[in-house]
Protein backbone atom coordinates (compact mmCIF):
# COMPACT_ATOMS: atom_id res chain seq x y z
CA UNK A 1 0.00 0.00 0.00
CA UNK A 2 1.38 3.42 -0.88
CA UNK A 3 -0.73 5.50 2.07
CA UNK A 4 0.64 6.78 5.11
CA UNK A 5 -1.12 6.15 8.89
CA UNK A 6 -2.59 9.56 9.65
CA UNK A 7 -0.26 11.23 6.92
CA UNK A 8 1.30 14.62 7.30
CA UNK A 9 -0.35 17.26 4.69
CA UNK A 10 1.54 17.14 1.11
CA UNK A 11 -0.16 20.47 0.30
CA UNK A 12 -0.30 23.71 3.03
CA UNK A 13 -4.13 23.64 3.80
CA UNK A 14 -5.98 27.01 3.25
CA UNK A 15 -7.97 27.43 6.33
CA UNK A 16 -9.64 30.89 5.34
CA UNK A 17 -12.08 29.76 2.33
CA UNK A 18 -11.57 26.74 0.82
CA UNK A 19 -11.10 24.69 4.01
CA UNK A 20 -14.15 26.72 5.65
CA UNK A 21 -16.27 26.17 2.92
CA UNK A 22 -16.39 22.48 3.03
CA UNK A 23 -17.43 22.48 6.74
CA UNK A 24 -21.00 21.63 7.63
CA UNK A 25 -22.84 24.03 8.49
CA UNK A 26 -26.58 22.63 9.08
CA UNK A 27 -27.02 21.51 12.71
CA UNK A 28 -25.68 17.82 13.28
CA UNK A 29 -27.91 14.57 13.54
CA UNK A 30 -28.16 13.66 17.51
CA UNK A 31 -25.27 12.31 18.96
CA UNK A 32 -24.75 8.54 19.72
CA UNK A 33 -26.00 7.50 22.66
CA UNK A 34 -23.25 6.77 25.24
CA UNK A 35 -24.03 4.83 28.80
CA UNK A 36 -24.71 6.86 31.34
CA UNK A 37 -22.02 7.43 34.00
CA UNK A 38 -22.16 7.88 37.67
CA UNK A 39 -20.64 10.45 39.74
CA UNK A 40 -17.16 8.53 39.82
CA UNK A 41 -16.81 7.88 36.70
CA UNK A 42 -14.95 10.31 34.08
CA UNK A 43 -15.86 10.64 30.78
CA UNK A 44 -13.10 11.43 28.35
CA UNK A 45 -12.94 12.07 24.70
CA UNK A 46 -9.37 11.92 22.50
CA UNK A 47 -9.79 13.32 19.28
CA UNK A 48 -7.10 13.91 16.48
CA UNK A 49 -8.70 17.34 15.20
CA UNK A 50 -5.85 18.20 12.07
CA UNK A 51 -5.92 21.68 12.97
CA UNK A 52 -7.81 23.66 15.43
CA UNK A 53 -8.27 26.72 12.72
CA UNK A 54 -11.84 25.82 11.43
CA UNK A 55 -13.09 25.39 15.26
CA UNK A 56 -12.02 29.10 15.67
CA UNK A 57 -13.93 31.00 12.65
CA UNK A 58 -17.01 30.74 11.37
CA UNK A 59 -17.57 28.72 8.08
CA UNK A 60 -17.49 30.95 5.32
CA UNK A 61 -21.26 30.33 3.96
CA UNK A 62 -22.61 31.73 7.27
CA UNK A 63 -22.16 34.98 6.28
CA UNK A 64 -24.67 34.65 3.47
CA UNK A 65 -27.46 33.40 5.24
CA UNK A 66 -30.28 35.87 5.64
CA UNK A 67 -30.47 37.40 8.71
CA UNK A 68 -33.82 35.67 9.72
CA UNK A 69 -32.25 32.00 8.60
CA UNK A 70 -29.33 32.93 11.48
CA UNK A 71 -31.92 33.75 14.07
CA UNK A 72 -33.93 30.98 13.52
CA UNK A 73 -31.56 28.05 13.47
CA UNK A 74 -29.50 29.87 16.39
CA UNK A 75 -32.15 28.73 18.65
CA UNK A 76 -31.44 25.18 18.91
CA UNK A 77 -28.35 24.91 16.63
CA UNK A 78 -24.70 23.62 17.88
CA UNK A 79 -21.91 24.61 15.56
CA UNK A 80 -20.61 21.58 14.03
CA UNK A 81 -16.90 23.11 14.12
CA UNK A 82 -17.15 24.12 17.62
CA UNK A 83 -15.20 22.98 20.65
CA UNK A 84 -18.03 24.18 23.24
CA UNK A 85 -20.36 22.61 20.48
CA UNK A 86 -18.50 19.36 20.97
CA UNK A 87 -18.99 19.49 24.52
CA UNK A 88 -22.23 20.35 24.93
CA UNK A 89 -23.18 17.45 22.28
CA UNK A 90 -21.68 14.73 23.81
CA UNK A 91 -23.32 15.78 27.60
CA UNK A 92 -20.22 17.71 29.00
CA UNK A 93 -17.16 14.99 29.26
CA UNK A 94 -14.47 15.42 32.24
CA UNK A 95 -11.90 16.25 29.80
CA UNK A 96 -11.91 16.19 25.82
CA UNK A 97 -7.99 15.65 24.50
CA UNK A 98 -7.00 17.03 21.13
CA UNK A 99 -4.17 16.22 18.97
CA UNK A 100 -2.27 17.70 15.54
CA UNK A 101 -3.97 21.11 16.80
CA UNK A 102 -1.37 23.08 14.63
CA UNK A 103 -0.80 25.92 16.88
CA UNK A 104 2.61 27.79 17.76
CA UNK A 105 4.12 28.37 20.57
CA UNK A 106 4.28 31.71 20.00
CA UNK A 107 1.02 32.05 18.73
CA UNK A 108 -0.85 33.45 21.46
CA UNK A 109 -3.86 34.68 20.19
CA UNK A 110 -4.72 31.64 19.58
CA UNK A 111 -3.71 30.00 22.60
CA UNK A 112 -6.12 32.45 23.90
CA UNK A 113 -8.83 31.99 21.69
CA UNK A 114 -8.98 28.27 22.05
CA UNK A 115 -9.42 29.23 26.34
CA UNK A 116 -12.23 31.60 25.27
CA UNK A 117 -13.82 29.09 22.98
CA UNK A 118 -14.47 26.70 25.87
CA UNK A 119 -15.89 29.18 28.38
CA UNK A 120 -18.49 30.58 25.74
CA UNK A 121 -21.76 29.97 25.95
CA UNK A 122 -23.23 28.29 22.72
CA UNK A 123 -26.38 29.20 21.05
CA UNK A 124 -29.03 26.92 22.72
CA UNK A 125 -27.30 27.59 26.28
CA UNK A 126 -27.88 31.62 25.30
CA UNK A 127 -31.52 30.62 24.61
CA UNK A 128 -32.53 27.81 27.59
CA UNK A 129 -30.57 30.21 29.94
CA UNK A 130 -29.03 26.67 31.06
CA UNK A 131 -25.44 27.02 30.69
CA UNK A 132 -23.17 24.08 31.11
CA UNK A 133 -20.33 23.99 33.40
CA UNK A 134 -16.12 25.88 32.70
CA UNK A 135 -13.29 24.31 30.91
CA UNK A 136 -10.28 24.70 31.21
CA UNK A 137 -7.42 24.56 28.28
CA UNK A 138 -3.97 23.68 28.96
CA UNK A 139 -1.24 23.39 25.31
CA UNK A 140 1.37 21.07 24.85
CA UNK A 141 3.27 23.01 21.88
CA UNK A 142 6.76 22.20 19.49
CA UNK A 143 9.36 24.10 20.62
CA UNK A 144 12.19 21.77 18.19
CA UNK A 145 13.60 24.48 15.98
CA UNK A 146 14.65 21.30 13.35
CA UNK A 147 12.00 18.65 13.63
CA UNK A 148 8.65 20.57 14.13
CA UNK A 149 9.28 23.87 11.89
CA UNK A 150 5.83 22.97 9.98
CA UNK A 151 5.34 23.53 5.56
CA UNK A 152 6.60 27.43 6.42
CA UNK A 153 9.04 27.39 9.01
CA UNK A 154 6.09 28.74 11.17
CA UNK A 155 5.83 25.96 13.76
CA UNK A 156 2.25 25.56 13.10
CA UNK A 157 2.67 21.49 13.48
CA UNK A 158 1.96 18.70 15.88
CA UNK A 159 0.67 19.63 19.03
CA UNK A 160 -1.59 19.16 21.34
CA UNK A 161 -4.28 20.71 23.68
CA UNK A 162 -6.03 18.85 26.96
CA UNK A 163 -9.11 20.65 27.68
CA UNK A 164 -10.59 19.86 31.47
CA UNK A 165 -13.77 20.45 32.76
CA UNK A 166 -12.85 23.18 35.97
CA UNK A 167 -15.04 21.69 38.37
CA UNK A 168 -12.40 18.42 37.99
CA UNK A 169 -10.69 20.62 40.45
CA UNK A 170 -13.19 20.16 43.57
CA UNK A 171 -12.91 16.75 43.70
CA UNK A 172 -9.60 15.88 42.59
CA UNK A 173 -5.86 17.05 43.50
CA UNK A 174 -5.06 18.21 39.47
CA UNK A 175 -1.79 18.67 37.67
CA UNK A 176 -0.97 19.06 33.97
CA UNK A 177 2.58 18.72 32.91
CA UNK A 178 4.82 17.05 29.71
CA UNK A 179 7.36 15.14 29.36
CA UNK A 180 10.97 16.14 29.35
CA UNK A 181 11.84 13.94 26.31
CA UNK A 182 9.64 15.27 23.81
CA UNK A 183 10.01 18.94 21.88
CA UNK A 184 8.16 18.30 19.28
CA UNK A 185 4.35 19.18 21.11
CA UNK A 186 3.53 15.37 21.47
CA UNK A 187 2.64 15.22 24.73
CA UNK A 188 0.76 16.36 27.82
CA UNK A 189 -0.13 14.16 31.17
CA UNK A 190 -2.98 15.63 33.67
CA UNK A 191 -2.22 13.50 36.68
CA UNK A 192 -5.41 13.47 39.03
CA UNK A 193 -5.03 12.51 42.53
CA UNK A 194 -8.33 11.35 44.97
CA UNK A 195 -7.85 10.46 48.55
CA UNK A 196 -7.34 6.99 47.64
CA UNK A 197 -5.68 6.53 44.06
CA UNK A 198 -3.98 8.44 41.53
CA UNK A 199 -4.23 8.15 37.85
CA UNK A 200 -1.95 10.03 35.29
CA UNK A 201 -3.78 10.26 32.00
CA UNK A 202 -1.65 10.89 28.91
CA UNK A 203 -2.60 12.51 25.58
CA UNK A 204 -0.44 11.16 23.11
CA UNK A 205 -0.21 12.33 19.39
CA UNK A 206 2.80 9.74 18.83
CA UNK A 207 5.04 10.42 16.12
CA UNK A 208 4.36 9.45 12.70
CA UNK A 209 7.47 7.04 11.30
CA UNK A 210 8.93 8.05 7.38
CA UNK A 211 12.14 8.03 6.09
CA UNK A 212 12.43 11.60 6.61
CA UNK A 213 15.59 12.93 8.86
CA UNK A 214 15.71 13.35 12.51
CA UNK A 215 17.70 15.76 13.89
CA UNK A 216 18.99 16.51 16.96
CA UNK A 217 16.69 19.14 18.47
CA UNK A 218 19.84 21.28 20.12
CA UNK A 219 22.47 20.60 17.58
CA UNK A 220 20.71 20.00 14.40
CA UNK A 221 22.76 16.99 13.10
CA UNK A 222 21.05 14.25 11.77
CA UNK A 223 20.50 11.43 14.11
CA UNK A 224 18.56 8.46 12.21
CA UNK A 225 15.30 8.66 10.41
CA UNK A 226 11.91 9.67 12.05
CA UNK A 227 11.16 5.49 11.95
CA UNK A 228 13.95 5.85 14.59
CA UNK A 229 12.42 8.84 16.39
CA UNK A 230 9.31 6.75 16.77
CA UNK A 231 11.10 3.18 18.10
CA UNK A 232 13.04 5.69 20.41
CA UNK A 233 9.55 7.65 21.13
CA UNK A 234 7.86 4.24 22.37
CA UNK A 235 10.67 3.28 24.50
CA UNK A 236 10.68 6.64 26.76
CA UNK A 237 6.86 6.29 26.49
CA UNK A 238 7.39 2.96 28.18
CA UNK A 239 9.77 3.76 30.51
CA UNK A 240 7.96 6.85 31.82
CA UNK A 241 4.83 4.92 32.18
CA UNK A 242 6.72 1.97 34.16
CA UNK A 243 8.58 4.78 36.04
CA UNK A 244 5.05 6.29 36.82
CA UNK A 245 3.43 2.37 38.12
CA UNK A 246 6.48 1.43 40.12
CA UNK A 247 5.49 4.97 42.30
CA UNK A 248 1.65 3.57 43.06
CA UNK A 249 0.23 5.42 39.82
CA UNK A 250 -2.20 3.83 37.18
CA UNK A 251 -1.49 4.74 33.76
CA UNK A 252 -3.87 5.84 31.11
CA UNK A 253 -2.50 6.60 27.12
CA UNK A 254 -5.34 8.09 24.78
CA UNK A 255 -4.70 9.52 21.45
CA UNK A 256 -3.88 9.08 18.48
CA UNK A 257 -0.86 6.17 18.46
CA UNK A 258 -0.03 6.47 14.97
CA UNK A 259 0.01 2.78 14.78
CA UNK A 260 -2.89 0.14 13.62
CA UNK A 261 -2.40 -2.67 15.82
CA UNK A 262 -3.33 -5.57 13.55
CA UNK A 263 -4.59 -6.78 10.68
CA UNK A 264 -8.52 -5.95 12.16
CA UNK A 265 -7.35 -2.49 12.31
CA UNK A 266 -7.09 -1.80 8.77
CA UNK A 267 -8.94 -1.47 5.82
CA UNK A 268 -9.05 -2.63 2.86
CA UNK A 269 -6.16 -3.93 4.36
CA UNK A 270 -2.87 -3.26 6.73
CA UNK A 271 -0.36 -1.07 5.94
CA UNK A 272 2.99 -3.70 5.64
CA UNK A 273 4.68 -1.76 2.94
CA UNK A 274 7.24 -0.65 3.25
CA UNK A 275 8.65 -3.20 6.20
CA UNK A 276 9.88 -0.64 8.40
CA UNK A 277 6.29 -0.38 9.39
CA UNK A 278 6.11 -3.53 10.43
CA UNK A 279 9.32 -3.34 12.52
CA UNK A 280 7.32 -0.41 14.01
CA UNK A 281 4.15 -2.43 14.58
CA UNK A 282 6.41 -5.23 16.47
CA UNK A 283 8.08 -2.69 18.55
CA UNK A 284 5.03 -0.89 19.22
CA UNK A 285 3.48 -3.99 21.02
CA UNK A 286 6.75 -5.42 22.91
CA UNK A 287 7.44 -2.08 24.67
CA UNK A 288 3.56 -0.74 25.34
CA UNK A 289 0.90 -3.40 24.06
CA UNK A 290 1.25 -7.17 25.63
CA UNK A 291 5.29 -7.21 25.75
CA UNK A 292 8.06 -7.39 27.88
CA UNK A 293 7.68 -3.64 28.78
CA UNK A 294 4.41 -1.78 29.85
CA UNK A 295 2.24 -5.22 29.26
CA UNK A 296 -0.66 -2.55 28.09
CA UNK A 297 -3.99 -3.11 27.21
CA UNK A 298 -5.62 -2.30 23.90
CA UNK A 299 -9.32 -0.72 25.34
CA UNK A 300 -11.43 -0.91 22.30
CA UNK A 301 -9.95 -4.76 21.15
CA UNK A 302 -10.30 -5.90 24.96
CA UNK A 303 -13.93 -4.44 24.99
CA UNK A 304 -15.16 -4.82 21.69
CA UNK A 305 -13.51 -8.68 20.29
CA UNK A 306 -13.39 -8.48 16.92
CA UNK A 307 -15.32 -5.91 15.92
CA UNK A 308 -13.81 -3.77 13.00
CA UNK A 309 -14.11 0.02 13.73
CA UNK A 310 -11.77 2.74 12.57
CA UNK A 311 -11.24 6.13 13.46
CA UNK A 312 -9.06 7.50 10.40
CA UNK A 313 -10.76 8.22 7.53
CA UNK A 314 -8.69 9.61 4.41
CA UNK A 315 -10.37 12.65 3.20
CA UNK A 316 -8.96 11.92 -0.37
CA UNK A 317 -11.16 9.07 -0.79
CA UNK A 318 -14.57 8.29 -0.26
CA UNK A 319 -15.95 7.52 3.19
CA UNK A 320 -15.02 3.76 4.61
CA UNK A 321 -13.27 2.87 1.87
CA UNK A 322 -9.35 3.85 2.71
CA UNK A 323 -9.57 3.52 6.77
CA UNK A 324 -7.27 2.73 9.70
CA UNK A 325 -7.92 2.47 13.74
CA UNK A 326 -5.19 4.25 14.83
CA UNK A 327 -6.79 6.16 17.94
CA UNK A 328 -7.13 4.27 20.97
CA UNK A 329 -6.58 4.05 25.05
CA UNK A 330 -4.13 1.57 26.16
CA UNK A 331 -4.74 0.92 30.00
CA UNK A 332 -2.20 -0.06 32.48
CA UNK A 333 -2.36 -3.40 33.99
CA UNK A 334 -3.25 -2.03 37.23
CA UNK A 335 -5.80 0.13 35.53
CA UNK A 336 -7.48 -2.65 33.90
CA UNK A 337 -6.65 -5.47 36.35
CA UNK A 338 -8.88 -3.46 39.07
CA UNK A 339 -11.86 -2.82 37.15
CA UNK A 340 -11.40 0.82 36.82
CA UNK A 341 -12.15 1.38 33.10
CA UNK A 342 -15.80 0.77 32.24
CA UNK A 343 -16.30 1.61 28.88
CA UNK A 344 -14.89 2.77 25.61
CA UNK A 345 -16.14 4.00 21.80
CA UNK A 346 -15.78 5.19 18.27
CA UNK A 347 -18.03 7.72 17.01
CA UNK A 348 -16.98 6.68 13.58
CA UNK A 349 -19.52 8.40 11.25
CA UNK A 350 -18.42 11.60 8.59
CA UNK A 351 -20.57 14.09 11.20
CA UNK A 352 -18.57 13.78 13.92
CA UNK A 353 -15.17 13.76 11.62
CA UNK A 354 -16.03 17.40 10.99
CA UNK A 355 -12.90 19.18 9.38
CA UNK A 356 -10.78 16.60 10.80
CA UNK A 357 -9.54 13.33 9.18
CA UNK A 358 -9.83 11.28 12.58
CA UNK A 359 -13.01 10.33 14.35
CA UNK A 360 -13.95 10.80 18.23
CA UNK A 361 -13.47 8.22 20.88
CA UNK A 362 -13.98 8.26 24.54
CA UNK A 363 -13.76 5.76 27.52
CA UNK A 364 -15.06 6.15 30.79
CA UNK A 365 -12.67 5.98 34.18
CA UNK A 366 -13.61 4.52 37.52
CA UNK A 367 -11.60 7.46 40.30
CA UNK A 368 -13.63 8.14 43.27
CA UNK A 369 -13.87 11.24 43.98
CA UNK A 370 -12.87 13.39 47.08
CA UNK A 371 -16.20 14.90 47.46
CA UNK A 372 -19.57 13.61 45.92
CA UNK A 373 -20.99 15.79 43.39
CA UNK A 374 -23.25 15.35 40.79
CA UNK A 375 -21.27 15.13 37.14
CA UNK A 376 -21.74 18.98 35.59
CA UNK A 377 -22.86 20.34 39.07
Amino acid sequence: MDRDISPPPAKRRKFAAQRASRIQTSPLPAPEALPPIDSNVLRIFSWNINGIAPFLQKPITSFFQTSNKKAQGAKDAIPPASLRGFLQRHGWPAMLFLQEVKVATKDTKTQNDVKAAVKSRSPSEMTSGHNGPTYEAHFTLPNDPYNARGLRGNGKVYGVCSILRSDLRKDFDVNIRTVDWDQEGRISVVEVTSTSRKMAIYNIYAVNGTENPYRDPTTGAIRGTRHDRKLEFHRLLMQECMDLEKAGWEVLLAGDMNVAPDARDGYPKLRTFPQQHIVNRADFHEKLLEGKGLNGVDVWRQMHAEEKRYTYFSRGREWGTSCDRVDYFIAGRKAWDDGHIKACGILDSEAERGPSDHVPIWADVELERNDKVEIGA
